[in-house]
């Protein structure tokens, strides 16, 4: 759990999230607010999928020895 608070893509969203809620209380209602919502939802979700997946290549990084590794 410690991964997905600390790490800054997923702190940037939820600021991002947040600020999206504060436009939709106090702002006007438009065309803007649904397009502000989408991009707060897929921010969140790209920032998660980045860390699920950083914590995957750790993992393969402790379990392959260096010499064993394809590609890099």
């Amino acid at each position: 759990m410690r991964k997905f608070i600390f790490n800054g893509a997923v702190i940037s969203a939820a600021i991002g999230l947040w600020t999206t809620i504060q436009s939709t209380k106090t702002g006007p209602r438009d065309w803007r607010v649904p397009l502000m919502w989408i991009n707060a939802g897929l921010s969140l979700i790209i920032a998660v999928g980045t860390v699920i997946q950083e914590s995957k290549e750790a993992e393969q990084r402790e379990i392959l020895p260096l010499g064993s590794r394809k590609g890099r």
